[in-house]
Parts: structure tokens; C-alpha cells; sequence
């Protein structure tokens, strides 16, 4: 009883870890993503003459972001 207990804690804190892995892990994707995309926008911003409108949607950032963006690269 005591081992089987035992087994099935140690099964279910390796699942809890495993959960908590993954989950760090997409939210690094997430933050690699959203860095491309603003990467992508400030080249966009740099050689092109879009408006931030257009390459928001282009980049599927909101357009509060490109216009940062757009004031960082000026300075």
C-alpha cells in the first residue's frame, strides 16, 4: 500500500513537472514569435515607406506596437 502510494505520487509530481516544462516552453515560443514579428516590422519600417496601419496587419502586431517601433527606430 505504502509503495503503491508512494508510485503513485512520484508519477503524478514527474506529470506536474512535465506540465510545468511545457508550459515554459511555449511561452518562450511565444516571446520568440512576438520578437520576429517586431523584428520583421522594424525592417519593414526601415526600408519600405508602409504606414504602420498596414504593416501591423502585415505582422499581426497591434498598431500602438509598430508606432513604438516606428518612434525607436527614429531616435
Amino acid at each position: 500500500m505504502l509503495a503503491e502510494n508512494l508510485e503513485n505520487w512520484r508519477q503524478k509530481e514527474r506529470q506536474e513537472g512535465r506540465n510545468e516544462g511545457r508550459q515554459e516552453g511555449l511561452q518562450e515560443a511565444e516571446l520568440r514569435a512576438l520578437e520576429s514579428k517586431r523584428n520583421a516590422a522594424r525592417k519593414l519600417i526601415a526600408l519600405t515607406e508602409m504606414n504602420d496601419q498596414l504593416i501591423a496587419e502585415i505582422e499581426e502586431l497591434p498598431v500602438e506596437e509598430v508606432e513604438k517601433l516606428r518612434a525607436e527606430t527614429q531616435h
